[in-house]
């Protein structure tokens, strides 16, 4: 069966303009392609993981436009001109705090997490610089890991948010 002239049209790539990490990129993608997978493809940025694909498990997470997102549920056409904000943009000079933090609370074994983990914990900080307990879990929520049990993470926020 033959195409229709309109969904013909809808393969075509469209130019994606962003801004990551503080840089200007424009990229021909797949109006549907994934924003982790162009993260990770095509400009290279493999610091931001995939693991459940599905908006689960947060290792995908980046920063869009000053808001938590999974970058594995933002499709192409939703971040035209976005700024997004990945895990090699903290801390590009030096270590950021939640990332000292991570280190010296031993907030990480395998560190398949630890990317999401700390961007979120930077948007955490950015919209609340001295977070309860009940903030600090409820901000990390969205992200799981299998190895730590969590103690190193939460003793690595209150760090990083005392070092702010």
């Amino acid at each position: 069966m033959a195409m229709k002239k309109e969904e013909h049209a809808a393969c075509k790539n469209m130019q994606l303009c962003l801004n990551v990490n503080d840089e200007n990129v424009q990229v021909q993608v797949q109006p549907g392609a994934r924003l982790v997978n162009i993260l990770r493809e095509h400009l290279k940025l493999t610091g931001t993981k995939i693991s459940c694909g599905i908006g689960r498990c947060g290792a995908c997470s980046v920063i869009m436009d000053g808001k938590l997102v999974n970058s594995c549920l933002v499709m192409a056409y939703q971040a035209q001109n976005a700024s997004i904000l990945t895990i090699e943009g903290i801390g590009k000079e030096s270590l950021a705090p939640a990332q000292t933090a991570f280190l010296e609370e031993g907030g990480f074994q395998c560190g398949y997490c630890t990317p999401g983990m700390i961007v979120a914990v930077k948007a955490l900080i950015d919209r609340i610089p001295n977070p309860s307990d009940e903030q600090i879990q409820e901000a990390l929520s969205g992200n799981l890991c299998r190895c730590t049990g969590y103690g190193g993470i939460i003793r690595a926020v209150g760090r990083a948010c005392s070092q702010k």
